[in-house]
């Protein structure tokens, strides 16, 4: 009888805390995903408040704001997400409540038997008269276990009574505490809902106002497409120089290697691909890179990405994209650029009406740094990670600037362009 009671006791407390672990690691998530948006929104209002004293707006601001208002969407979704975890487990802790309150009944009924039975047979005389009366020495001694059962399940009795009341105040408590989570939530997301409508309406004031301009944006339109094809072809050229002169290097080496040697063997110059021969330490470095996928730290320490890899629809312009060949981070104006990774600086270039470049190289890795003012770094030098390398133009007519970032993979000469998004830390 006593195990079946403590098996259903266990069995309660198994089912109460995998619950209360559940339901706690669901919003755990939620928490961390709340703060993640919270911080993006969080850099876009301070983009935005950095844009208001500027005498003209820009695209750019109109991106942001587009930004602002999905980051506030996503978040109301949370908020939604966290609104029904509360209520689910809520509902859950009452009904387990509710399950104790029974077991502690029925243990109570229980253990009302108990001490009515201890009562009858409190007469120390009345055991010792029971034990006696036995017909055998062996029944005598099952007769002395069995009243050392009844005692043991009465102290059993006690216990689980005691600990079922213990659990259903820490319940309460949760409960409490739930509870007021979700009011806390259910405001915020009122609030939220408040600043969406103010976005919407501030998003649709400028895209008419853009609309109207409409001749204006195609032509900045066209003049901002030809700076990214001189911007492409820059970058290009200066990486097949680079790989060029790595190759020339390579084969003076080997050249002199053989020779010192006193070999016969000829120089294989019939390959379609020039293949560096990595050292060692250009391996592990590399190596490093890749395995920093996803962690790399941002170009700039605070921005908002407002456009994307690959190709991107104009804010205004129907029917009109453009290709990006990296990402690009609006952030505060003249913001310092830092190298996501440690490497070596290979070119430092200048572009008319597209400022500086700096390329850095990792291995087989390349990651580009351009729409730069000052640049802080020369060919040659070998950086740190998040070492300072430069600073941001200023975007036209708007106290922002735009840090244009690429990462590339070489392979002999196979250059690839890879998605930035992919790399850096969210």
């Amino acid at each position: 009888m006593d195990m079946k009671i403590v098996g259903k006791i266990v069995l309660i407390y198994l089912l109460l805390y995998t619950s209360i672990g559940f339901s706690q690691k669901t919003s755990d998530k939620l928490k961390r995903e709340q703060s993640r948006l919270e911080q993006k929104i969080s850099d876009t209002k301070f983009l935005l408040s950095k844009s208001k004293s500027a005498k003209e707006t820009s695209l750019d601001e109109l991106k942001v704001i587009k930004n602002q208002i999905f980051y506030r969407e996503q978040l109301l979704k949370n908020y939604d997400n966290q609104i029904r975890a509360a209520e689910l487990s809520l509902k859950s802790k009452a009904q387990q409540i509710e399950l104790l309150y029974e077991k502690i009944n029925q243990l109570k009924k229980q253990y009302q038997k108990l001490l009515i039975y201890a009562y009858k047979h409190r007469n120390i005389y009345g055991k010792m008269m029971f034990i006696f009366s036995s017909g055998s020495y062996f029944e005598a001694l099952k007769r002395i276990k069995y009243l050392e059962y009844i005692a043991e399940i009465q102290e059993k009795q006690f216990l689980a009574i005691r600990q079922h009341q213990k659990l259903i105040k820490e319940e309460i408590i949760i409960i409490e505490k739930e509870k007021e989570h979700k009011r806390a939530i259910i405001q915020e997301k009122l609030n939220e809902k408040i600043e969406i409508e103010s976005d919407r309406k501030n998003q649709e004031y400028l895209y008419q106002k853009f609309k109207n301009e409409e001749n204006i944006l195609i032509s900045k339109l066209a003049k901002e497409e030809s700076l990214r094809r001189n911007l492409r072809d820059r970058i290009n050229e200066a990486i097949r120089q680079e790989i060029a002169a790595e190759e020339a290097r390579r084969k003076k080496e080997e050249a002199e290697r053989l020779v010192s040697s006193d070999t016969k063997n000829n120089l294989n110059s019939s390959s379609s691909e020039s293949i560096f021969l990595e050292t060692k330490e250009s391996y592990k470095l590399n190596a490093s890179f890749e395995k920093n996928k996803g962690r790399l730290p941002w170009p700039v320490k605070r921005g908002n990405i407002t456009e994307n890899f690959g190709k991107n629809l104009h804010p205004t312009l129907k029917n009109v994209t453009t290709n990006n060949r990296g990402i690009d981070i609006s952030t505060s104006k003249n913001s310092q650029v830092r190298a996501v990774f440690k490497g070596q600086v290979t070119s430092v270039l200048k572009i008319p009406g597209a400022g500086k470049v700096i390329i850095i190289k990792h291995g087989n890795y390349r990651t580009v740094y351009s729409n730069l003012q000052d640049t802080y770094v020369k060919s040659g030098m070998n950086i740190d990670t998040k070492k300072v390398i430069g600073t941001l133009l200023l975007s036209e007519s708007v106290n922002m600037s735009i840090a244009h970032f690429e990462i590339h993979h070489v392979i002999g000469s196979k250059v690839t362009c890879l998605n930035p998004t992919l790399w850096i830390s969210h």
